[in-house]
């Protein structure tokens, strides 16, 4: 499932193609026929995230709200657009760029206070610049829930997943199964604003890099990472391989339907 840096960094693509101009609203699929025959020749207002959720926001109250899931995927490309294929759910075109919209969980046209509903369910979000990083605190302060699986609800914080989660608890020693209630302050500050510089490089690599400079391939001289997800990490997807910095070996385990990734030497309980 894609983490919150690239949906905030579809947001700004949407807005870059498409914001302040009228589109061609389709959906080949057929399953948003309705909604889209009511935004077809709209103007595309603004384009707006929180978390894994992306907002297409048309005239003054029509929102498209889009929740990828597993399986969505968005795809842009240059004018003129091809045939779509049967599986495109939303497509917007113009004279000069199209987008598809292809499997999400959730495609629906909602309304202001049906989208301020959700912004209300979900936990401060690292690439908002209206999130709070106190109110998920407290959430977090008085849980005997494990860190790890705190980092991953949505309703604590809003856009973290799987790889972040992992890299973030890495990054500053701290065992994943540590109790939220265990985390101090200045620990979860330091957490926090982690969080925002990785995410929000994120977003303008289009990928996800965690290790620090004096870590990476060229300055340990090590060959660099091969995985479909892309960028350099310490411990996600690097079970039973070397530690980048100790040499031990890294665990993995279920946590939360999730697998978890860490260096037990370097995250001492």
């Amino acid at each position: 499932m894609p983490e919150g840096h690239t949906i905030h960094r579809l947001a700004q693509d949407y807005s870059r193609q498409f914001a302040g101009r009228e589109a061609r609203v389709s959906s080949p699929q057929g399953k948003f026929s309705d909604a889209t025959a009511l935004l077809d020749g709209a103007r595309l207002r603004t384009a707006d995230a929180h978390g894994k959720h992306l907002f297409l926001g048309f005239r003054d109250a029509d929102w498209v709200h889009i929740h990828l899931g597993l399986f969505g995927k968005v795809a842009f490309g240059a004018a003129p657009a091809p045939p779509p294929t049967d599986t495109v759910r939303l497509r917007l075109r113009n004279d000069t760029a199209y987008v598809d919209l292809v499997g999400p969980t959730t495609c629906a046209l909602i309304t202001a206070p049906e989208k301020q509903a959700v912004h209300a369910r979900l936990g401060p979000d690292p690439l908002r610049a209206d999130a709070d990083p106190g109110a998920a605190y407290r959430r977090v302060s008085r849980s005997r829930t494990t860190i790890a699986a705190l980092l991953m609800d949505q309703k604590v914080i809003a856009g973290v997943g799987n790889v972040y989660r992992a890299e973030v608890l890495f990054r500053h020693g701290v065992d994943p199964y540590r109790a939220g209630r265990d985390i101090t302050p200045a620990l979860w500050d330091a957490l926090w604003t982690d969080l925002v510089a990785l995410m929000r490089e994120g977003v303008r690599n289009n990928r996800i890099d965690t290790v620090r400079p004096e870590h990476t391939p060229e300055a340990m001289g090590r060959p660099p990472r091969v995985d479909d997800h892309g960028g350099e990490v310490y411990v996600y997807r690097r079970a039973h391989l070397p530690c980048h910095l100790c040499g031990g070996e890294i665990r993995t385990a279920d946590l939360a339907a999730r697998n978890l990734f860490w260096c037990p030497t370097c995250q001492k309980p």
